[in-house]
């Protein structure tokens, strides 16, 4: 039987090396923003405009523009409506995981999906951050944790009408503030044995 491990995950909280891990302990197929390069290519649209739309609501999209226009349509809604077509066909590969990108939404009704969120405490984050960007000020990694976090929760609820965090979407959810990040990969590798 086929798996699919979906991770979304508050900026910071470890969600990315998660299923790092996870898909190494399982060997399963890793997927993160490589999902964003394939959907940039089968929309033809060039990956630095891709980069600068990942995850952010168009903020002049409006009510008079038409939804059946895809040509008209900002260049997030065409990069989402790829991004989804890509998650979909991954998905029908199985053994794969899958972090970030609302794929918990996406491939709600697929069976044989566990759909996990990661989150931690806010200073845990910020300490975590720290080592990883020791260039940076405590002051903008606090900036940018915040920032990331409200950014994803705008695209979860205007792209997948859910709420990002919310644990009616999602099967389980881990605090690596208070877990740590080897307990999350151990418990979500047995839980994908089962």
């Amino acid at each position: 039987m086929k798996k699919i491990i979906t991770i979304s995950r508050e900026f910071g909280a470890g969600g990315g090396e998660i299923g790092r891990k996870v898909a190494q302990a399982l060997n399963y197929d890793h997927y993160d923003k490589e999902l964003i390069l394939k959907a940039a290519k089968e929309s033809q649209v060039d990956v630095e405009s891709l980069l600068k739309w990942d995850e952010r609501v168009p903020r002049d999209f409006g009510f008079a523009q038409s939804l059946f226009d895809f040509y008209n349509r900002p260049l997030s809604e065409k990069l989402f409506d790829a991004q989804q077509r890509v998650i979909k066909a991954i998905a029908e590969k199985g053994n794969c995981v899958i972090v970030g990108r609302n794929a918990n939404a996406i491939l709600k009704e697929y069976d044989h999906a566990l759909h996990v969120f990661v989150h931690a405490d806010f200073y845990w984050r910020l300490n975590r951050m720290k080592a990883k960007m020791p260039d940076a000020t405590e002051h903008k990694i606090s900036e940018q944790i915040r920032a990331i976090d409200k950014m994803r929760r705008k695209y979860c609820t205007y792209y997948t009408n859910t709420e990002f965090g919310v644990a009616d979407y999602y099967d389980i959810s881990f605090n690596t503030s208070k877990l740590g990040i080897d307990a999350c990969v151990e418990i979500i590798c047995n839980l994908a044995k089962q």
